[in-house]
């Protein structure tokens, strides 16, 4: 077995993994290692051709690719090591990890810090239960993505699309552009769970219907996919009997969330968010584990990669500062809760003695209303939804306000209580 021993090991090498390993290398780690189980860096940017990247962090809109190389030519202006078609088999709670390749086969590698920066997986058929037989012609929208921008293959030439979450939604378009025929987009919820302006983009441009508070009930065909069945639910989500529709199509793309790979998190002992299913971090997003950190879509799900970058720098500079032993013990720690109409808030737990930027996603829908950090901070919001995740930063002077062990995020109307910022 080969060892090697290096002073941070980033696990991937998407767009999160890319910015961390960066970060800790400028932060002075001397030894920085990327561990890719993939052939290429980039993650799942490489397949993401359509526009709308890097608005926030460079002030230009890029394809997927685009804003990938450019931090990969960033990394090979550096000395930082990068092991592709590497696969992490374990990481263990004194941050030693074990990999395999096929040209090196196993491999042992002790980290003084590790950051984990695995992105998320498309949830699949079987998570939904939906009734019927097995043709062919079923995909997660992720992997219809791959196969018509990688790939050059064209998955079906009508198409229905369970759920209105990002990639279905750009995926509606992606078809319709190769000239299938796109015959709705089917979304349990009273909203689309996609950005705002995704909707507007890809279905509305394109005259293709959304229809709301409906989903799949059965499957029709054998060896291919002939139609499915769809109806209305209640506010159980449950099917209404006799609202069922039926719709011709040879394809069904399922786009109907993502779930953090937390698997390597889990066995090195790390805390999960049941809500996130992602790690429970602290401001400098070390997770309960010492001198284990996360960022990107392993910790949430993020609408935008300008903040999965933004909050891989963080990571990777804490996780550099950890290595070479610069970063002190908080004197005082405090609990981050999620409170009126917050799902989750990141990080879920802060000292007080930096700045400090909460991501947070609300659990509906609201207007005219007002975010409350603990009554150190109200921002007005013209309105919220859960699809489009907020972003509010502490300073320090604002968090010595703080009187207690607990800070509680809130959505309030805008008069209530006389709050009105």
């Amino acid at each position: 077995m080969k060892r090697s021993d290096v002073d941070v090991a980033v696990i991937g090498g998407g767009p999160a993994g890319l910015a961390a390993a960066l970060a800790a290398r400028n932060e002075g780690a001397s030894k920085v290692l990327i561990i890719e189980r993939n052939h290429e860096l980039g993650g799942i940017l490489q397949q993401c051709i359509h526009h709308g990247f890097g608005l926030h962090r460079f002030k230009a809109e890029l394809t997927g690719p685009e804003y990938a190389q450019r931090f990969i030519n960033l990394v090979k202006e550096t000395d930082i090591e990068v092991l592709l078609e590497t696969m992490v088999l374990e990481v263990r709670d004194d941050r030693t990890i074990y990999a395999v390749n096929s040209t090196d086969g196993m491999l042992e590698i002790g980290a003084k810090a590790v950051v984990l920066a695995m992105g998320c997986r498309e949830r699949t058929r079987g998570a939904l239960r939906i009734p019927g037989k097995r043709p062919a012609g079923i995909f997660s929208a992720g992997t219809a993505q791959r196969y018509l921008n990688i790939d050059g293959y064209i998955p079906g030439k009508k198409a229905v699309i369970l759920g209105s979450g990002d990639i279905g939604l750009i995926m509606a378009r992606r078809l319709a552009l190769e000239g299938a025929q796109v015959e709705a987009v089917v979304e349990i919820l009273p909203y689309a769970a996609g950005l705002a302006r995704n909707v507007v983009q890809c279905l509305e441009d394109f005259d293709i219907p959304l229809i709301l508070q409906s989903t799949v009930v059965q499957i029709h065909g054998d060896d291919r996919l002939e139609a499915v069945t769809i109806a209305k639910v209640d506010e159980n989500w449950k099917p209404i009997p006799g609202t069922e529709q039926k719709i011709e199509c040879d394809t069904l793309l399922l786009s109907v969330g993502l779930i953090p790979e937390n698997e390597l998190s889990r066995e090195a002992g790390v805390a999960l968010d049941p809500i996130t299913n992602g790690p429970k971090v602290d401001d400098t997003l070390m997770t309960s584990v010492p001198g284990v950190f996360a960022c990107g879509n392993v910790l949430h799900v993020h609408d935008l990669v300008d903040n999965v970058s933004k909050e891989a720098e963080r990571a990777g500079a804490f996780a550099g500062r950890y290595a070479l032993q610069q970063q002190a013990d908080a004197a005082r720690r405090v609990k981050v809760e999620a409170g009126e109409n917050i799902r989750y808030v990141v990080p879920h737990e802060i000292s007080m003695d930096k700045p400090v930027e909460f991501f947070m996603r609300v659990q509906r829908p609201e207007q005219n209303v007002v975010l409350d950090l603990g009554g150190l901070r109200t921002v007005k919001k013209p309105s919220v939804r859960p699809s489009e995740m907020l972003n509010i930063t502490l300073t320090e002077e604002m968090l010595s306000k703080l009187e207690g062990d607990t800070l509680t995020v809130r959505i309030v109307p805008q008069k209530e209580d006389g709050v009105d910022a």
